[in-house]
C-alpha cells in the first residue's frame, strides 16, 4: 500500500471521527458562524481606521438586519519607519494597528472580547502623492487584516442562538 493511499484513509477516518463527535464546520449552514450573521452590528471609531475596520466586519458579518448582538471595536495605530537610507531619508513605513473588540448581547450579556495586532508596510520612495497613495492602501490592507482576524476568532466563540 503506498502512502498516498494511507494518507487519504487515515484523512477519511478523521473526518468520519470528527462527523460522529457532534462536530460542525463554522461555515457550515447552523455553524458559529452563522449565529452572528447578519445579526450583529458594528460599532467602531469614527476614523479612516474605524470606517475602513467597520466596512470590513459588515462585509465578513453581513448587514445587522435584526440586531441580536452588538460587536464594538476600538483602534491603536501608529506608523513606524522601517527603512532609512544612507543620507537618512525615511525609505519605508510600517502601519501598525490593533483592534480591541467586545461582542454583547442585546441585554448587555459580554459574550467574547479580545484584542488582535498586526501591522502592514508601504514605501515612501516616489513622489509625495504615490506615497500617500501607498499609505492609504497599507491602512486599509491593515483594516482588512485586523477585520478577518476578529471575525476569525468569533467563530470560535460559542455564541447563544
Amino acid at each position: 500500500m503506498s502512502y498516498n493511499a494511507i494518507t487519504r484513509r487515515g484523512a477519511v477516518l478523521a473526518l468520519l471521527g470528527a462527523g460522529a463527535c457532534g462536530f460542525t464546520p463554522a461555515l457550515a449552514p447552523n455553524g458559529l458562524a452563522f449565529a452572528l450573521r447578519n445579526r450583529t452590528d458594528v460599532i467602531a471609531p469614527n476614523t479612516v481606521f474605524g470606517f475602513a475596520i467597520r466596512s470590513q466586519l459588515v462585509d465578513r458579518l453581513g448587514p445587522a438586519n435584526a440586531p441580536a448582538y452588538t460587536l464594538s471595536v476600538s483602534l491603536d495605530e501608529a506608523l513606524d519607519e522601517a527603512a532609512l537610507s544612507q543620507a537618512g531619508d525615511t525609505l519605508r513605513y510600517n502601519v501598525v494597528g490593533a483592534a480591541g473588540y467586545v461582542l454583547t448581547a442585546m441585554d448587555g450579556t459580554e459574550i467574547a472580547s479580545g484584542k488582535v495586532e498586526s501591522f502592514t508596510s508601504f514605501a515612501a520612495t516616489g513622489s509625495t502623492v504615490a506615497t500617500q497613495a501607498a499609505a492609504t492602501d497599507a491602512i486599509g490592507r491593515l483594516m482588512i487584516i485586523l477585520g478577518d482576524m476578529i471575525v476569525a476568532r468569533l467563530m470560535l466563540v460559542d455564541v447563544p442562538q
